[in-house]
């Protein structure tokens, strides 16, 4: 296992991060500890949750992933072994379960970092991340931007309430996610300016298929050391061949939810279609062309992994054993120039 340093902070992080979102909806507390025991013997030392997993998100399972985290916590003593990541809810008005519709104001942050303290069982969370933004951003995937109202909290506002939290020592460092460059730069700006918390870290979508991350993000991310933790890097499954000719496996989070729409746009089937095709003429499996695509961009600090099954987390895993080599840039890069980043 490889590792990066985790912004400017000196921490150290494994290459892989393991993700948690379906343990308490998918996957059961057994299978969710079984996962981190598994990831712990490979090197993974880097974990990453939120308040509002697990997905899909509804009020019956609010906090069930950290609760699942806190438990494994509690029986294996290992807290001290994991650099952990959690996540304050961004702003939503259809979240009346969490604290009537959260945001980011100080209220809501002192009341979301209590709550993750409590359910995972610790004194600190390592990196604590602004889940979405509390302004009305379209951050989920949209390839044109439409200007909302300008209510939402000031940034240096955002910044004092996590800064209070960190001299509490509740917190270590924080960072952002589903962010775009004008407001993670605005949050450096302020850092700067003020002498506040600075990024350690943006967490946004990144992988074959969507990569507006490059357009703006990415030279922040390597000026500024706010490294991207990579999420989706399988484009939720797609990338691994599975919903090839409209299959539905039995299980999987299509099949089940019906949450992956942002993949079957004009385009994202072709381009999806295109990389497994490819990974097969080059002798891979489509989570290794996948997987270590994201690993091998300069401005990834880490890449969260995310599996239902342990088969899935030990294939995953190895993907990233694989050498990127000249050869694999040039031939993804042809069919990046045809097919782009359709589903953005």
């Amino acid at each position: 296992m490889n590792y990066s340093e985790l912004g400017r902070t000196g921490i150290k992080v494994s290459r892989v991060c393991l993700g948690t979102m379906t343990w308490g909806q998918q996957n059961t507390a057994a299978e969710g500890h079984a996962q981190m025991d598994y990831a712990t013997s490979r090197g993974i030392n880097f974990f990453d949750t939120a308040e509002v997993y697990a997905v899909p998100p509804k009020a019956e399972t609010y906090g069930a992933t950290e609760t699942i985290i806190g438990n494994w916590f509690k029986a294996t003593g290992k807290r001290q072994d994991i650099v952990l990541a959690s996540k304050v809810t961004g702003r939503e008005d259809m979240m009346k379960w969490i604290r009537g519709g959260p945001r980011h104001t100080r209220a809501h942050i002192d009341e979301a970092v209590e709550g993750s303290l409590k359910r995972l069982q610790t004194d600190y969370i390592d990196l604590y991340q602004l889940h979405w933004p509390d302004r009305r951003y379209p951050g989920f995937g949209f390839h044109s931007y439409v200007d909302y109202d300008a209510d939402y909290e000031a940034f240096e506002t955002i910044l004092e309430s996590l800064d209070a939290h960190i001299k509490k020592g509740n917190i270590r460092h924080f960072g952002v996610s589903n962010e775009s460059p004008w407001g993670l730069m605005r949050f450096i700006a302020e850092s700067d300016k003020r002498g506040l918390p600075r990024p350690a870290s943006i967490q946004n979508c990144y992988n074959l298929v969507t990569r507006v991350f490059e357009y703006g993000l990415a030279e922040v991310a390597l000026r500024e050391q706010v490294g991207l933790l990579a999420y989706s890097p399988l484009a939720q499954g797609y990338l691994t061949g599975k919903y090839q000719g409209g299959a539905r496996p039995d299980g999987a989070r299509k099949t089940l939810f019906e949450r992956l729409g942002r993949y079957e746009r004009p385009g994202g089937i072709e381009a999806i279609d295109a990389y497994v095709d490819l990974a097969r003429i080059l002798g891979l499996s489509p989570e290794q062309l996948a997987l270590k695509f994201v690993d091998s961009r300069p401005f990834v600090t880490s890449t969260i992994i995310g599996a239902t099954t342990m088969e899935q987390l030990k294939t995953d895993i190895d993907a990233f054993e694989l050498e990127w080599t000249k050869k694999l840039e040039t031939q993804v890069d042809k069919v990046f120039k045809i097919h782009r980043s359709p589903a953005a």
